[in-house]
């Protein structure tokens, strides 16, 4: 799934990646492009992914923009594993990688 999550609170969420969760068979992955907000203190993002997150709110309500660690607790919530989170630094957009748990 690509740039899709962000636009549903977590609830929703949840329902969609228990789908993907059904469909995918044992020991399978899940890639996901999404934002990954980086809110270390060094980070360029921090305050432009609070500007991004605001304007989810408006455009889309309940969605935003997640953390690593949202990130690992909804795919937790719906039977998947964090298996790895890749990208370039300086962009928002990684590939998060699951595994059906």
């Amino acid at each position: 799934m690509k740039h899709f999550l962000h636009i549903w609170d977590d609830e929703h969420c949840i329902k969609l990646l228990n789908n993907c969760y059904q469909a995918v068979p044992d020991k399978g992955k899940l890639i996901i492009a999404e934002a990954v907000l980086d809110i270390t203190d060094d980070s360029d993002w921090i305050g432009s992914g609070k500007v991004v997150d605001a304007l989810m709110l408006n455009l889309s309500p309940g969605g935003r923009e997640r953390t690593q660690k949202q990130w690992n607790e909804l795919l937790k919530a719906a039977g998947f594993s964090l298996s790895q989170i890749v990208g370039r630094k300086g962009t928002s957009t990684k590939i998060i990688e699951a595994i059906k748990s």
